[in-house]
C-alpha cells in the first residue's frame, strides 16, 4: 500500500521537489565538489562552484540507453545500468557493463547470465572484482580474467540470496540484499525463506487462451513473515558464516545491515514481529556471534530507517566507528541521538518539541547534522541544522522568509546543494547553493516555472478543530466565479493512513488530479484534511494513536471535520463526494458505510475491504497480531460495514493488483449484493495498484471517475 502512496504523492510534487539536471539523476563524487548526471547518454562532470563541465564518457565508452551508474572507489571505473525491467515497484534488474577509464575498454558482466537478469552489481572497494545478484544467487566476477563464481548455490524461486521478498521490498524499502567489505574480501548477505510462504494467485484471463494464475508470495496478516538471516561469504572459499542473531527467524525481521565501519564485524537492526521492540547487534564476521548493544521499545510500532531518510541503506557511522547516529521517537518526538558503539552512552541531539522529518547530510568534518523539520507549521519543511556534538539549539537554514516546502538534494561535504521550493502560493524556486549559508550559485528559472498543465486556482490552507478537540490541517480550493451566498458541492480526497498525508504547503499538491476538465469551473469545491494517524510533524502521539485503531479514528477524523464543514452557508450538505486511493480507497469505504448521513457519493479505487487481507508488515505494524486482538481487524474493515451504504458508491480495482488484491473487492461485492445494496464497478483486468498498464487505461480511469461524479454529484452554485 505504501509505495503507491509515496509514488502518486511524489508525482504531485515533482515541480516543487525534483529540479531539472539537479534532483533526478544527479550523482555527487566523493568530496562533494562536483557532481556527475547522464545527458542524452552522455556522462557529464561539473565542477562547483563555476559548472565546469567535462565530459567524462560517451559513444563506445557507454552502452546504450544508460539507466544509472556508479564509480568504483578509486574512480578508475565506472559501472553502467542498462535493458532494465521492473522487479514489483522499481526497475531493479537488468544489464551491467564496466569501463576501464585508463583503457577506454567497456564490458559487459555476466556473461552466459540470462539478459536482463543481474541485480545491484557493485564493484569490490579494492576496485578488482564486481558482485552481483542473478536469479537469487550471489556471484563474484574478476575484472580482469572474467572468470565468475557462484558464491550461493541454494538460491531458488523462493529461496532468496543476495535480495528480498514482495513484503520486505514493499514495507522496509529492502532491494539490495548484500554488502562489500571494506577490504574486498567478504560480502555479507540476506537470505529469505519464502518456501512456506503461501502462494495469493492472481489470475490472468486475457493474455493467452486459456486463464492461467500469477502467483505471489505474499505472506497475509497473521501468517509469519519469511525467515530472514545474515550470511557472510568468504571471496575465496565461498564458505559462508551465519550471524547467530537470538530469536526466532519467523517471528523477527531484519530491515538493516551493514558492515560495522570495519571488515571484521557485522552492524543490524532486528525488529520483533509486532515491530515494537528494535534491537541493534554487533555481529562478529568470523565466527558469527552477535552481541546485542541497544534496544529500545514502543508500545505502538517502530519505524524503520526508510520513514526518515532519502536512503534507507547504510549506517551513520561517527567517530571512527566509536559512535553512531539513531533516529527514534522514544521521547515522544522523531529526535537523532549520538549513541556509542557499545550503546552505553547516548546524546540527544535535536532538542525541543519538534519532529525531524527526514535526515539529510551528516557533516562531520565540519561539526553538523542537517535535517528537515517543520516545528511551526506540520503541512511545510524546513533545512535546519543541528551541532553534533549535543551543544547549541538547532539553526534554521532555509530562507525565512520563503514560507511553504523546501527540499535538498545536499553534497556529502555539506558544502553544495540543489535546493527546490514552492508553496500553496504557487510561488517555486528551483536553485544551487551554497551551504551554510544558502547563498545561490545558480538558478533554473525553467524548473521553477514548469506547471502542471491545469488552471491553477486559488489554494487556501486552513485549520479546523473538530468537537473532539481534533485540529485538523487542510487545503480547499473554490469554484472558479465563486458566489458566497449559493452552496457547492465538495469533493473530499482522503488517504487517512500511517503511510502518507495528503495536505502539504507545495504547488501542485492539491486538486483533483482524476477529473478530466476543469473540476473548479464545472462548479466543485475541493478540499482535503489530514486527521490522527497520518505521518505529519506533530508528535508521536498524533502518529501513534491510530494503533489498532484503523478504520475507527481515522474515518471519525474525517466525519466529525465533514460535520463542521456542512454548516458552513456555502457548502450543500446533500452533494458531499469522498474519493481514494489504496489506503483511500479504504477510507472512502468507511466513510460512506459508517457515515451515510453525510457522505452521498464514493469513489473506491483499489481499496482493502478485509484488513485480514493485507500484508502482515504493514498491517501487524499498526494494527497487531490476528491471533490476539482480530476483532480490531474486522470492525476497522469496511466490509464490516457495508449493509450500511446509503449512497452512490463506485469501486474500480484491477485484478493483477499484487499489493492490494482483487479477492477483497470480490468479498465486498459480495456483501453488497448480500443486503441488496446498489452500487457500481469497474474491473480492469491484469491492471496492477497503479491501473496505468495497457493502452488508454489512464484515460479510461479519468473519464470514468468524472462521468460518475458529474452524473451522482452534480457541480455547480444552487
Amino acid at each position: 500500500m505504501r509505495s503507491l502512496v509515496l509514488f502518486i504523492i511524489s508525482c504531485l510534487l515533482a515541480n516543487a521537489l525534483t529540479a531539472q539536471r539537479g534532483g533526478g539523476g544527479v550523482k555527487w563524487d566523493k568530496e562533494g565538489n562536483s557532481y556527475y548526471v547522464l545527458e542524452a547518454n552522455t556522462l557529464v562532470k561539473y565542477t562547483l562552484p563555476a559548472f565546469e563541465r567535462t565530459v567524462v564518457a560517451e559513444g563506445k565508452d557507454m552502452p546504450d540507453r544508460v539507466q544509472s551508474f556508479t564509480f568504483s572507489e578509486d574512480g578508475k571505473k565506472l559501472l553502467f545500468f542498462n535493458n532494465t525491467k521492473k522487479v514489483w515497484r522499481l526497475n531493479t534488474r537488468g544489464d551491467y557493463w564496466v569501463l576501464d577509464e585508463a583503457t577506454h575498454h567497456l564490458k559487459q558482466l555476466g556473461a552466459g547470465r540470462p539478459a536482463s537478469s543481474l541485480m545491484f552489481a557493485k564493484i569490490s572497494p579494492d576496485g578488482t572484482k564486481a558482485a552481483y545478484v542473478s536469479e537469487h544467487n550471489v556471484f563474484v566476477e574478476d575484472l580482469a580474467t572474467g572468470s565468475i563464481r557462484p558464491l550461493t548455490t541454494d538460491g531458488s524461486f523462493r529461496l532468496i540470496n543476495g535480495t528480498f521478498d514482495w513484503a520486505y521490498e514493499e514495507e522496509f524499502s529492502c532491494r539490495d540484499g548484500f554488502r562489500w567489505s571494506p577490504d574486498s574480501k567478504s560480502i555479507a548477505f540476506w537470505q529469505l525463506d519464502a518456501t512456506k510462504v503461501k502462494n495469493f494467485l492472481m489470475i490472468n484471463n486475457t493474455d493467452s487462451l486459456y486463464p492461467f494464475t500469477v502467483p505471489v508470495e505474499y505472506p497475509v496478516a497473521g501468517e509469519d513473515p519469511s525467515p530472514c538471516r545474515i550470511g557472510v561469504v568468504d571471496i575465496a572459499t565461498a564458505k559462508t558464516t551465519w550471524m547467530d542473531v537470538p530469536g526466532d527467524s519467523k517471528q523477527h525481521y531484519i530491515p538493516r545491515m551493514e558492515w560495522a565501519d570495519n571488515s571484521t564485524e557485522i552492524v543490524l537492526e532486528q525488529l520483533d514481529r509486532k515491530q515494537q521492540v528494535a534491537r541493534v547487534f554487533l555481529c562478529n564476521a568470523s565466527t558469527g556471534a552477535a552481541t546485542q548493544v541497544y534496544e529500545e521499545s514502543d508500545k505502538a510500532w517502530i519505524d524503520v530507517k526508510s520513514r526518515y531518510s532519502d536512503d534507507p541503506t547504510g549506517w551513520e557511522w561517527m567517530s571512527g566507528g566509536k559512535e553512531f547516529l539513531w533516529v527514534s521517537e522514544k521521547d515522544g518526538w522523531r529526535h537523532l541521538f549520538r549513541i556509542s558503539r557499545d550503546g552505553k552512552k547516548e546524546t540527544l541531539l535535536t532538542k525541543g518539541n519538534y519532529d525531524l522529518i527526514s535526515l539529510k547530510a551528516i557533516d562531520e568534518k565540519g561539526g553538523y547534522a542537517y535535517f528537515m523539520a517543520s516545528p511551526d507549521n506540520a503541512t511545510q519543511q524546513y533545512l535546519y541544522r543541528v551541532r553534533l556534538d549535543g551543544k547549541g539549539n538547532m539553526e534554521l537554514v532555509s530562507p525565512a522568509a520563503q514560507k511553504g516546502t523546501h527540499n535538498y538534494t545536499i553534497s556529502p561535504n555539506a558544502s553544495f546543494a540543489i535546493h527546490n521550493f514552492s508553496n500553496h502560493l504557487y510561488e517555486s524556486v528551483s536553485e544551487w547553493v551554497s551551504l551554510p549559508k544558502h547563498a545561490v550559485i545558480k538558478t533554473n528559472e525553467q524548473a521553477a516555472r514548469r506547471g502542471n498543465g491545469r488552471p491553477q486556482y486559488p489554494v487556501r490552507m486552513f485549520q479546523l478543530t473538530t468537537e473532539d478537540g481534533v485540529t485538523m490541517d487542510g487545503w480547499m480550493i473554490l469554484p472558479k466565479d465563486f458566489d458566497s451566498t449559493k452552496k457547492y458541492p465538495v469533493v473530499f480526497n482522503v488517504y487517512t493512513e500511517p503511510a502518507s498525508t495528503t495536505v502539504k504547503d507545495v504547488a501542485g499538491g492539491q486538486g483533483t488530479r482524476l477529473y478530466a476538465g476543469d473540476i473548479a469551473a464545472d462548479g466543485y469545491i475541493q478540499m482535503s484534511l489530514d486527521g490522527r494517524g497520518t505521518p505529519a510533524p506533530k508528535g508521536a502521539a498524533w502518529r501513534k494513536c491510530i494503533y489498532r485503531q484503523i478504520g475507527i479514528i481515522n474515518i471519525r477524523d474525517q466525519a466529525m471535520a465533514v460535520r463542521k464543514i456542512i454548516q458552513w452557508p456555502f457548502v450543500d450538505s446533500s452533494r458531499i463526494a469522498v474519493w481514494g486511493w489504496s489506503g483511500g480507497g479504504s477510507a472512502t469505504l468507511n466513510l460512506m458505510f459508517q457515515h451515510p448521513e453525510l457522505y452521498k457519493t464514493g469513489i473506491s479505487i483499489a481499496p482493502v475491504a478485509d484488513e485480514l487481507l493485507y500484508d502482515n508488515i504493514y498491517q501487524e505494524r499498526y494494527m497487531g497480531l490476528p491471533q490476539e486482538n482480530r476483532e480490531d481487524f474486522v470492525k476497522g474493515s469496511p466490509l464490516y460495514y457495508a449493509k450500511h451504504l446509503r449512497g452512490n458508491l463506485l469501486i474500480v480495482h484491477g485484478t493483477g493488483d499484487d499489493n492490494v488484491h482483487y479477492k477483497g473487492t470480490e468479498e465486498l461485492i459480495n456483501e453488497l449484493v448480500k443486503y441488496d445494496r446498489p452500487f457500481q464497478i469497474m474491473v480492469y483486468p491484469n491492471r496492477t495498484h497503479a491501473i496505468n498498464e495497457g493502452e488508454g487505461t489512464s484515460m479510461h480511469l479519468s473519464h470514468l471517475f468524472t462521468d460518475y461524479l458529474r452524473a451522482h454529484c452534480p457541480g455547480g452554485g444552487r
